[in-house]
Parts: structure tokens; sequence; C-alpha cells
């Protein structure tokens, strides 16, 4: 038994149609998949008024063990011998070393919009104490 197909002028055979019409269903099934374990992998954050005020801060303070990373974020007055912890934020050392990647990240796409950001310390008016009140941070 032969298959014979015919294509006139540019015409799809049958075969064709049903190629096409598979691999348009596989397409589209693909495409739900994802769209589904995206959906599962979104994470609903709530944002209250308050903290979306968020918090000015100036200075942060490091300190670390084993297991965990200390990061308290710190707001300091210049000509003002006391400062305010605003935030203390504890973290793994897996996650503290992706938020440094998610930081560097979001550092070089700034970069690249408003320029090199410089660690130039004529160009700060006030310098902080590296020891003020307490132990230098580690990192």
């Amino acid at each position: 038994m032969f298959d014979v197909r015919v294509s006139m002028f540019g015409r799809k055979t049958n075969i064709e149609h049903r190629k096409t019409n598979i691999e348009t269903r596989i397409s589209k099934q693909k495409m739900a998949k994802q769209q589904q374990q995206q959906e599962e992998n979104q994470i609903n954050v709530e944002l209250s008024e308050e903290m979306a005020e968020g918090e000015y801060v100036n200075l942060a303070m490091i300190a670390h063990s084993q297991s965990e990373f200390v990061i308290d974020f710190i707001k300091m007055m210049p000509g003002i011998p006391k400062a305010r912890v605003k935030s203390r934020v504890i973290l793994t050392p897996d996650h503290v070393y992706r938020l440094m990647q998610a930081l560097k990240e979001n550092i070089q796409k700034y970069e690249e919009v408003y320029g090199a950001i410089t660690d130039d310390q004529s160009q700060i008016g006030f310098q902080f104490p590296m020891n003020y009140r307490g132990p230098i941070g580690e990192a």
C-alpha cells in the first residue's frame, strides 16, 4: 500500500495539517503548564501602609555566627552621639549570599542607567565611626 501526498500550489496536505495541529496543541499545553508553575511559585506579599513608608537609614552593622547573619539598619544623625536601630534583619548564610547576588545585579542595572556609583570618601560630608558603641561588624 502506498501513501500518496499531493500538494498543489503550496497547500498543505491532511498529514501536514494534522502535524501542525498536534504541534500547536503541544505548544499550548507546554505554555499552560509553564503558566501554572509560575502561578504556583508566586507569593502573595502583603505590605502595610506603615511599612510601605519605609525607614531612612544611613548605617548598617553586620554581625554573624556560624548559622546566621544579623544586620542592624541604623539611623545616625551628624553631631548627635546617639543612634537608633530602625530595623534588625536575621538571615541564614544562604539567604545572605542570595541577597548579595541580588544587590550586585541591581547595582549593575542601576549603574547602566545612572552611571557608576563611586566609593570616593571625599564626597561624603560626615564620616561615621566604624566602631561606634560596640564591636566592628564582620562580613
